[in-house]
């Protein structure tokens, strides 16, 4: 039976128009499946399903997603994250087929840090600059509405590429790249078109940026160990399709082990004008 799928121009490229037209036609794509975003079961021959195809160096893996979840694209990741991903994805299903399933992932439980040696490409530069960034994740209150956040702190100051300097110029480099300086917390802050956060399998995999000259998104931060979101989180970022970035110089915000301080940190950050922030789309490759 045809199956619902989406099978994006980059998909098929990949892929092939003879593979593409099979998995169209229903041979080798599933009824069921879970969903590479949100984990939850769908269904092919009842509803719009994307296909989303994860590229490592030297592994390829075809995912499926809701259509409402996730578009149909291609995924390039690291060939240790796809192959965790395809033990990942065999572990919980009991199963595997490793040309249908994939996971890249990493978000922390809200008020939990990530320090992992994250690398992060400096907004702008021609060449990636390595630091090391705590990531947090969490549920912030805005206006009555909880929407799902990323809190972003490097360990040391980041200069720009080619500076001589000691100065710190993580905010003024996001700043260039459309990130909105904060005096406080009141309203969600304007989307950033061209960055997105790619969220696969329940877990944080990358902060996306534009590429170099308008090409594929690169990661700016990517993770190198999966932390699983909770719930809550991952319902909150599905039903806003966006995730709020925050980020703050090193020592403004520090560990929380709990929201609200976390929160207060952030209110804290932003009324000494050392925070930025931005929505970036849920996925928005």
């Amino acid at each position: 039976m045809p199956r619902m799928l989406d099978v994006s121009d980059d998909v098929r490229a990949e892929i092939g128009d003879e593979e593409a037209e099979r998995l169209l036609a229903g041979e080798n794509a599933p009824g069921g499946y879970d969903c590479t975003s949100c984990r939850t079961p769908g269904d092919s021959e009842q509803e719009r399903t994307s296909t989303v195809l994860f590229i490592g160096e030297e592994t390829a893996v075809l995912a499926f997603a809701h259509a409402g979840c996730l578009p149909s694209q291609v995924v390039k990741v690291t060939e240790e994250q796809l192959q965790g991903a395809v033990r990942s994805i065999t572990a919980d299903a009991g199963t595997g087929h490793s040309g249908q399933t994939g996971h890249p992932g990493q978000t922390g439980h809200p008020g939990q840090t990530g320090h992992a040696g994250q690398s992060v490409r400096a907004p702008g530069a021609a060449a990636p600059e390595q630091a090391v960034l705590g990531v947090t994740s969490g549920l912030i209150l805005i206006a009555g509405e909880l929407h799902p956040a990323l809190v972003v702190e490097p360990t040391a100051p980041i200069a720009r590429p080619g500076a001589t300097g000691v100065g710190d110029d993580f905010l003024p480099l996001l700043i260039e790249q459309g990130f909105m300086p904060l005096t406080a917390i009141e309203t969600v802050p304007p989307v950033l078109h061209g960055w997105s956060v790619l969220l696969a399998v329940g877990r944080l995999h990358a902060v996306l940026q534009p590429g170099p000259s308008g090409g594929s998104p690169v990661a700016w931060w990517q993770a190198h160990q999966p932390l699983q979101v909770t719930e809550g989180w991952r319902t909150a970022a599905n039903k806003h399709q966006q995730v709020l970035l925050f980020a703050a110089p090193v020592g403004s915000i520090g560990r929380q082990p709990r929201e609200d301080l976390l929160r207060e940190a952030l209110d804290r950050a932003a009324a000494e004008g050392k925070l930025v922030a931005a929505a970036l789309p849920l996925a928005g490759t």
